[in-house]
């Protein structure tokens, strides 16, 4: 709770990953991929209540073994490769009353930590806004990428002066998928996270890495073993 607001954290984790098979489940730094995002928001200071939104039984059963609740299984049909990610948000509001602020955490984002996460709330609310997501600097600029046409020519992304020093390049951020916060009644209406009015919460890259690749979780994997050495 923040601000006498309640807060419920819901953890989306489908089965049919295509990417990755079974990535949710899959061994990261010694346990469930999933388990690091269960973890770091049960240790959330203002998270009232942890819930899984998944359709797949054996998903369910490790998140179940790592303390999070699961009061409902998700439809089929808001579980395929053409639901927006939306859907299992608005799905779990309208399964669970009485909370006014919801924060989306995706489980393919391991090495962000419960002080994120309450850094993250704790922005949006002195911001007063209604929407924040995580975001990170840019690890290559927009200033200097382009686009190939058909002839192989070159064609700048952001049609402006080429700037040519690095340290002239203005600063830039990506959406690093870890952190989705919003007024439950707002984000019902706008059914988005990102509208002008949405704020960015700014993390550092070495907690950024969303997890797409299978590279991306043998780096994942050799971090978290670091983090849990030290």
């Amino acid at each position: 709770m923040i601000d006498g607001k309640k807060i419920l954290s819901i953890i989306p984790a489908r089965g049919g990953s295509k990417g990755i098979k079974r990535k949710n489940i899959r061994d990261v730094g010694g346990k469930p991929l999933i388990a690091w995002t269960i973890d770091a928001a049960a240790k959330s200071r203002y998270i009232d209540r942890v819930v899984l939104s998944s359709d797949d039984e054996e998903i369910i059963e490790v998140a179940r073994r790592y303390g999070c609740e699961v009061p409902f299984l998700r439809p089929s049909e808001l579980s395929g490769d053409d639901t927006p990610g939306i859907a299992p948000v608005l799905h779990a509001l309208d399964n669970l009353s009485g909370y006014d602020v919801v924060v989306l955490l995706q489980p393919t984002s391991p090495l962000r930590t419960s002080a994120d996460i309450d850094g993250a709330i704790d922005f949006w609310a002195k911001q007063k806004a209604p929407a924040c997501v995580s975001v990170s600097p840019s690890a290559k600029s927009p200033f200097w990428m382009y686009t190939l046409d058909t002839n192989a020519k070159l064609h700048p992304l952001i049609k402006k002066e080429l700037i040519l020093r690095r340290q002239d390049l203005p600063d830039t951020m990506v959406l690093n998928g870890a952190i989705y916060v919003a007024d439950c009644g707002w984000l019902r209406t706008e059914k988005t996270f990102l509208t002008p009015e949405t704020v960015g919460f700014v993390m550092p890259i070495s907690r950024s890495l969303d997890i797409d690749e299978e590279i991306d979780l043998e780096i994942c994997d050799a971090l978290l073993s670091k983090r849990i050495e030290k």
